[in-house]
């Protein structure tokens, strides 16, 4: 207990402060979790640290004003992640302001999970419940969101279509083999007009040899009307998209 005591206070000693931070940050094995959690609630009790939820702490850091509350993003971690584990992300307009496909700011932020209804009301922020499409992890949960921008492109406000395609095309461009696999994987959880979106840009980034499935799992006689012309997006209509 005492090697496992002066590891983790040594942890997090080097942890930055108004950081969040869990298990995970602190190099545990899971089955030192149960003696890290007593370790932790000493350290909580000393002030070293404070708890934002369950599994999840940080270093409070003094200014000449007083304690500095973390900043919002880490106070959403605390309800995105349970015992250190990703279970939520943040989608809506919140995420694509984010990705700069608008430049609305929400006042309730939209939190999806696939089991749980997480609902925030915290000082200035706020958030509802959404369910997402598939099991939320750290590995898919961008590429959950990126879907979510192709499912909602009619309903963000304030869309650029040019700028939001040039956007969506460098999102998907970056991504590695394993991830897009993951994309294509993902996306027939989603509404059609998704796959049919996602196999128009993959086209155009000259990926055809990923839409295949796409094209099959789609209806040839459905056309998706999503506002969209060739010159925004020149395989557009090669989907049939409108």
């Amino acid at each position: 207990m005492t090697r496992l005591s002066d590891q983790i206070a040594k942890k997090i000693e080097s942890l930055p402060q108004d950081v969040s931070f869990g298990y995970g940050q602190l190099g545990l094995s899971k089955q030192d979790y149960s003696s890290a959690a007593k370790i932790l609630e000493r350290q909580r009790k000393k002030g070293k640290i404070k708890k934002l939820s369950k599994g999840l702490f940080y270093k409070p850091k003094m200014t000449p004003f007083g304690e500095k509350t973390p900043a919002e993003d880490q106070i959403l971690k605390s309800y995105l992640y349970s015992n250190g584990k990703r279970i939520a992300y943040v989608t809506g307009t919140y995420l694509f302001n984010q990705m700069g496909l608008t430049t609305q700011v929400p006042m309730i932020i939209q939190i999806a999970s696939r089991d749980r209804r997480i609902f925030i009301n915290r000082g200035t922020i706020k958030g509802t419940a959404v369910k997402s499409y598939v099991d939320v992890s750290e590995e898919n949960y961008r590429l959950l969101g990126l879907l979510d921008a192709l499912k909602d492109l009619k309903q963000i406000p304030d869309l650029d279509l040019n700028r939001a395609i040039i956007i969506l095309k460098n999102q998907i461009g970056s991504l590695t083999e394993k991830q897009l696999t993951s994309l294509i994987e993902n996306a027939f959880k989603y509404p059609p007009r998704v796959q049919a979106l996602l196999g128009a840009l993959l086209t155009e980034l000259e990926k055809k040899g990923k839409t295949n499935e796409l094209r099959e799992a789609l209806n040839p006689l459905t056309v998706f009307k999503l506002g969209l012309d060739s010159k925004q997006l020149t395989t557009a209509r090669e989907w049939n998209i409108q």
